[in-house]
């Protein structure tokens, strides 16, 4: 198990009897802080503020005055880019890398040091600003995941304008919502994405959405890849390595605490865009908290989120947290932009090879990436490949880990497994084993406890609180903690609906996530509140269905969805994929499968249909589209979702749909 990590042996014991030392000796570590946080909060957080480097100190550390809308630090006034940068530069990390940028695709790798980041932000400052772009204004940013990118972003945060990031290659039709919704000054876009076996034109997208806009941005900036140049319109587009060139360095504009930093729209967004709004200074004083508490990343180490920038990990976890906690003496870290998948670039040990040239010390990725390389790589001769002795955490988020899948990510790689949870809207997580406070014991399935900040409760129906181990709503009691959305852009009605209903669970913001604590206080997230299904009566996680699922060892991945049916009013579907190399009839592993849920959760579920599939329909950030496959199976009509990774993947679900009679005549 070890050998990976160039140990030898008997190095994996020692590795997690050091664990186990940690978990013994420091387990109260993080119950004390979150006692410390729920006797004095504004306290808590005032004390977090001081690690932010302000023009202006804050007022009041909370205002209350216009619940649900609360404002952290108000009256305060700092500059995010100033604190991701300039600070760093000014105390001794100039030289540090800053910014590893790692294209398998491409053959690309470029090193960035704090320096010439900041000289490469300063520049596109000025250049945003010869735009027409300032104070307040939007940016759209239509990008790959390229440095550029991170640029743009924290370039607009040096000027105290808003970015607002689209994931690279949506559809015109999706980016033209945006566009209208946020009626950006700028878009700063790129000729092209790249990827494993095809180019992505951008430009062709980008005409269409601003044609089809009721705004129309001033003018936009291209950045012509080499795989791939655009077609400019005069006068409105313009080149990115000209304007870069010409333009002169800007200088960072002092923002309020409680103006927008960024808007990000949620996937799957339909109607009026759900825009979630970020603020500057609660949004900096959470993210440099979590650095060294939660992910336990001490200053010039190497940190990886393995996303994308058009995600909310990606905004959080590749650029502000690790570039804000690399501003003082006490952290600091290199983040890694990697324009690639876990399989296919070329194997499924292409994390591993970015792992061990860039010596990533913590790691972090969605599990249903994990679960694809445990598919292709069931034994891990790919992760022997490479020497991971300088890796030491692996954080998984997402969706929830199925226990199987985090079994074998420590037993491959000889380190602990942290599954977290946490949302868009929050920004950074709910519920996790905060590394930085000493290791709780690990349960594989829950994400550990409630995080200082976090008031979780688990509601029934009627809104009490519910015992132990009975699964229900989970809420977090108002106020959010800093980070967290304040509201949504232009839509504080669409806010007070979507996520703090006043008449249903009033005081509470509603995360439409469905689980249960146990009697330890662990929070056990099963799915979506949509993910519990009424089977006869009875209320059944098809999260839990899908643990059993996923236990099996010739089972990959999974997905169950409730369908529709007269009798019970509704039954759970499996769906399948089997790891490389099952040669098994699939009627033989679907019926152990069946006999499985029977014993472990019982005849009430209902379970009788399981359908091997070659692959699960998902985002292009990892997620399981089950609720698209419920409505493929139940007959109704379906909106192709904006993030889905490839459109064909449904009509292969159809079909398969069909062999086991779905959708019911």
């Amino acid at each position: 198990m070890c050998s990976p990590r160039g140990r030898g042996s008997s190095g994996c014991a020692t590795s997690f009897d050091h664990l186990r030392a940690i978990t013994n000796t420091t387990q109260s570590t993080q119950n004390d802080v979150y006692g410390r946080w729920a006797k004095d909060p504004e306290g808590f957080w005032a004390d977090a503020g001081e690690a932010i480097h302000w023009y202006k100190r804050w007022e009041h550390v909370l205002d209350s005055s216009r619940a649900p809308f609360y404002r952290w630090f108000p009256g305060g006034a700092l500059n995010t880019c100033y604190n991701a940068l300039d600070w760093h530069v000014e105390h001794g990390r100039a030289d540090q890398p800053a910014l590893v940028y790692d294209s398998p695709v491409t053959g690309t790798i470029r090193t960035f040091t704090y320096r010439e980041l900041l000289n490469e932000v300063a520049r596109c400052a000025g250049a945003l600003i010869g735009q027409g772009a300032g104070k307040g204004h939007r940016v759209i940013i239509y990008m790959p995941m390229v440095p550029e990118t991170v640029i743009a972003m924290l370039a607009c945060a040096r000027i105290g304008a808003i970015h607002s990031v689209v994931f690279g290659g949506f559809a015109s039709h999706e980016l033209a919502s945006r566009i209208s919704h946020a009626e950006p000054t700028l878009i700063v876009s790129a000729s092209c994405g790249i990827e494993v076996n095809r180019v992505v034109p951008y430009k062709p997208l980008l005409d269409k959405a601003i044609e089809l806009a009721t705004v129309k941005p001033r003018r936009c900036i291209i950045l012509q890849r080499p795989e791939e140049r655009a077609p400019m319109i005069a006068g409105r587009d313009h080149d990115w390595s000209e304007l870069m060139a010409a333009a002169r360095s800007a200088e960072c504009v002092p923002v309020a605490a409680t103006d927008p930093l960024y808007i990000l729209y949620t996937s799957g967004t339909t109607g009026m865009p759900k825009g979630v709004v970020r603020d500057n200074g609660g949004h900096a004083v959470a993210l440099k908290w979590t650095m060294p508490n939660i992910y336990g990343v001490a200053p010039g180490e190497v940190y990886w989120a393995a996303s994308d920038l058009g995600w909310a990990v990606g905004h959080s976890y590749i650029v502000y947290g690790p570039l804000l906690n690399g501003n003082t003496t006490i952290l600091g870290n290199t983040t890694i932009l990697y324009e690639g998948k876990p399989v296919g670039t070329p194997d499924p040990g292409a994390f591993w090879r970015v792992m061990s040239q860039h010596r990533v010390r913590v790691f972090f990725t969605a599990p249903t990436a994990i679960r694809a390389i445990k598919r292709d790589d069931p034994t891990g001769e790919h992760v022997r490949r490479y020497d991971l002795s300088a890796f030491r955490t692996f954080f998984l988020a997402g969706e929830r880990c199925d226990p199987d899948t985090l079994h074998w990510a420590e037993q491959q790689l000889g380190v602990p497994v942290i599954d977290h949870w946490w949302q868009t809207e929050t920004g950074w997580p709910i519920g996790v084993n905060c590394v930085g406070l000493g290791m709780l014991p690990v349960k594989p399935g829950s994400c550990a406890k409630a995080v200082a900040g976090y008031d979780v409760r688990v509601l029934g129906e009627d809104g009490r609180e519910l015992p132990a181990g009975e699964t229900g709503h989970i809420v977090i009691r108002l106020p959010l903690p800093p980070g967290c959305l304040p509201t949504l852009w232009n839509n504080d009605e669409g806010y007070v609906r979507s996520y703090v209903s006043v008449s249903r669970y009033p005081g509470y913001y509603l995360t439409a996530d469905a689980g249960y604590k146990d009697e330890d206080g662990y929070l056990w997230v099963m799915g979506r509140t949509d993910d519990i299904i009424n089977v006869a009566g009875h209320r059944l996680s098809t999260g839990a269905m899908e643990e059993v699922l996923a236990s099996h060892p010739d089972v990959a991945e999974c997905a169950v969805v409730g369908v529709a049916d007269e009798i019970k009013g509704e039954i759970p579907l499996g769906l399948i994929v089997l790891k490389a190399g099952v040669r098994r009839p699939a009627d033989a592993i679907a019926d152990e499968l069946v006999t499985m849920v029977r014993e472990r959760i019982g005849p009430v579920a209902a379970f009788r249909t399981a359908v091997v599939v070659q692959r699960l329909p998902k985002t292009r950030s990892g997620k399981i589209l089950r609720g698209t496959i419920k409505k493929i199976a139940d007959a109704k009509e379906y909106r192709i979702p904006p993030t889905i990774d490839d459109p064909a993947s449904l009509d292969e679900i159809t079909a398969t749909l069909a062999t086991v009679g779905y959708p019911r005549r």
